[in-house]
Formats: structure tokens, sequence, C-alpha cells
């Protein structure tokens, strides 16, 4: 409902403060702490890291397809119409939840998908995650700032119009899209995430280059702009899998927390400073400026360490004393394939890390009360 409301206040606004005012509102109403959590309280332990990874994909394809989108929409309907769209997104999204999704029986809270305040400063205090994190507010800092400039440099350098912007997105994102399976592939497959990573942040590195050096003729920016594309979706994809790997089971919503945090701060340093370097310095030092701050993260990321191949895993065993929590913890690491075990007690829940090609599941449920539903 604030996310809808802040949409009506945009579409209804005809100064910049009052579109700044409706977009703010619309952060208020961000939603996706609370999906994540009532997606957890009705799916299943043993499926939950698989409906978070739709989940994750869903929130990609919406991205890619809004790219391709928003040209076409601003030429039918102007900016307001389509704050009035994501006004009717957002009744429509209430409607399917009030009537469709089914009131969960009760709710719990999850370490692996909410934050937990004692675990903060364990997170924090991990080089392993914290370059994750750099990573993901880079990623996300580049794709703003660039996306200040790129409407720009389209249309005033290339004689581009902008209801025609959708023309130039579209083939790139698809190329970039087809580029990124086959890596994608072999980094979980065969193992090589890290290569695969640290190669896709090297090829982020050279589309901003190239960018800088021959963004203002078409074919330059548009083999910059599938360059980017191929690097950007494949480093998007990996970077929250990366976390999951990384992290404890039972810090994992934490984790991905302040990865989340991260991430938002990247979407608003770079389109302040993208704003910024294109005042005052013009469309290439934006393009200068991402490549700069990609070397950063080249060079941290070369040095992170290669990421164990575990699946998390969660168990409901029901509630324990300390004593017999910490008594089956040590059960559940004698399974065959178990590499890490936390039970907490008071919440009856077992966070594992798992070899998903070597663990005996029928082992591991039958340390399994009912499943929550």
């Amino acid at each position: 409902a604030v996310f809808a409301f802040g949409s009506v206040v945009a579409a209804l606004s005809d100064t910049i403060y009052g579109v700044i005012l409706g977009r703010a509102l619309q952060g208020s109403g961000a939603i996706a702490a609370a999906t994540l959590a009532l997606l957890a309280d009705l799916t299943r332990e043993t499926v939950r890291t698989r409906v978070m990874a739709v989940v994750g994909m869903t929130i990609g394809a919406a991205f890619s397809v809004a790219m391709v989108a928003g040209p076409l929409l601003n030429e039918w309907v102007g900016v307001s119409g389509i704050f009035w769209l994501t006004a009717a997104l957002a009744g429509m999204a209430a409607f399917i939840v009030i009537t469709v999704i089914p009131t969960p029986t009760q709710s719990r809270r999850y370490r692996d998908t909410r934050m937990v305040r004692t675990y903060l400063r364990l997170v924090l205090r991990d080089t392993q995650l914290l370059r994750l994190d750099l990573g993901i507010f880079v990623l996300h800092l580049l794709l703003m700032s660039n996306w200040v400039v790129l409407p720009l440099q389209l249309q005033n350098h290339l004689g581009i119009d902008a209801s025609h912007h959708w023309q130039i997105y579209l083939p790139v994102v698809l190329l970039g899209f087809l580029a990124m399976a086959p890596f994608i592939i072999l980094a979980e497959k065969h193992q090589r995430m890290k290569g695969v990573f640290v190669g896709a942040v090297a090829v982020l590195l050279l589309a901003e280059i190239l960018l800088y050096w021959n963004g203002d003729t078409l074919t330059g920016l548009l083999v910059g702009l599938f360059v980017f594309f191929a690097a950007f979706n494949l480093l998007e994809a990996s970077l929250p899998s990366l976390v999951a790997k990384q992290s404890p089971s039972h810090v994992k919503g934490t984790a991905m927390g302040v990865y989340s945090t991260s991430q938002f701060l990247g979407i608003f340093v770079g389109g302040t400073v993208g704003g910024w370097l294109h005042e005052h310095y013009g469309i290439a030092s934006v393009f200068l400026f991402g490549a700069a701050i990609v070397s950063v993260w080249l060079l941290s990321a070369a040095t992170m360490q290669r990421p164990k191949y575990l699946t998390s895993y969660v168990l409901n065993v029901g509630h324990q004393n300390q004593a017999s929590a910490t008594d089956l913890a040590g059960q559940l690491m004698s399974v065959p394939g178990v590499q890490e075990a936390v039970v907490i007690a008071n919440e009856g829940m077992a966070y594992l890390k798992i070899d998903k090609h070597s663990v005996d599941e029928v082992a591991l449920d039958a340390f399994s009360v009912s499943s929550v539903s």
C-alpha cells in the first residue's frame, strides 16, 4: 500500500520535489525482507534454498524487462503513466497476496532468511563476506552511474531518440544473457567459481574502458554495452551464491542483509557520483571513474578464498535445551556429507552446510520433526 501510494504521489507531481517524495515513499514500501520472511514461513526447509533462487531469478528478469520496456512506456504513456502503472501493479500484487497466497499457520524467525543483530559484528568482521559486499556495491554503483549518462550519450551525441533506445538495449541484454550461460555452468557444475568470478570482474573493467574510449560511436557503444551486460549478468547471479557459500548457514540471513544494504548504497552513490561527474567533467569521466573503481574490486576479488561448494540445509528438530542442542549438533556432524551443524535450542532449528553429492539425506531427515508448513 505504501509503495502504491508513493507511485500515485509521483504520478500526480509536476515538480521534481514531488517525484522525489513519491520515490522516497516507494522505497519505504519495499517488501523484499517481508517477502523472504513469508516465503520462509510457507516453504519446507528442504526446498527453501531453491525457492529463494527462483525469487532471485525473477528479480533479475524483471530488471532486464524494465531496461527494455522503460523507453517504450515513456513514449506511450510518459513518466506519469509509468508511475500509474507501478501503482496498478502494486495493487494487483496486494490483491494476489490477500486472495491467493495462504496465511502461514505460524511465523518463525529463520536465521537463514532474516537479519539477527547479534551476528552483525561477526558478518562485518568476515573479510571474505566484505569482499562480496564491496562487489555488489561497485556493481550497482556502475549500473546507476552508467545509466545517468548512457541515455544522454545515445540521444545527444549519437542522435538516437529516447523512444528508440529499447532497440539498443534489447539485443545487448539478450546477447549478454546468452553469453553468461556457459560460464555459469562452468562455475557451478565444474566448481570453477572463483576463476569465472574474477574473470567476469576483469571483463567488467574492459567494458568500462571500451565505453570510455569508443562510447561516442555507435559501434563502440554497442560493443561496450554487450561486454558490460555479459559481465553484469554473470556477477549479479554469482554474488548471492557466493555469499551463501561463504557464510555459515545460521548467519546467512544477516550476511544477506548486509549484502542487500551494500547494493542499495551502491545505487545511491552511483546515481549521485555519476550525476556530479557528468555535470563537472562530462560523460567520459563517468566511465573513467567506473574503470578505476572496478580496478579496486578486481584486486579484492583476486585475493578472495576459493569458495567451498557446500549447500545450506535447514531442519526443524523441535525445541531443545542447550545441552541437547549441543549433543544433537554433534550427532548431525556424524552424518556423512555434513560439514557444518549449528542447532539453535530455543528455535528448534538446525542449520547445516552439506556436500549434496555425498550427504545421506535419509539419515538427516530422521532428525526432523514435522515440517513447518
